[in-house]
């Protein structure tokens, strides 16, 4: 009868063979000498590439004419149009209002507002 679950055994594992060779850990340090490199030229592209960029950009705004001249000539605005007004359903307001008339106090108002002495 085997016993499947003996823990007090210690499992029998055969020894890996080195399969890569003496060369493995040259050909990774390689490797990642490799990568490192390639990042750090592809980083000082980028940075060139945005400097290259952003000095385009200021060389365009100095260049810009700053208030360009409009392209077409200006009209006189349209009379604002009123279809209340047109159609009659509210009368005509006049653009101006009328100034208001004053009144003169009546003499029962002055005497009321007559400081007493």
């Amino acid at each position: 009868m085997a016993h499947f679950f003996d823990m007090s055994r210690k499992p029998v594992v055969p020894e890996l063979a080195d399969v890569s060779g003496g060369n493995a850990r040259r050909e990774r340090t390689i490797q990642r000498l490799q990568i490192g490199v390639t990042g750090v030229v592809l980083m000082i592209l980028l940075v060139g590439l945005a400097s290259v960029i952003q000095n385009r950009a200021a060389e365009t705004d100095a260049t810009a004419v700053p208030e360009a001249a409009a392209t077409t000539e200006p009209t006189t605005a349209a009379t604002q149009s009123d279809p209340l007004v047109e159609a009659g359903v509210v009368p005509d307001m006049p653009a101006q209002p009328a100034p208001a008339t004053t009144v003169a106090p009546t003499p029962a108002q002055a005497d009321a507002a007559a400081p007493a002495q």
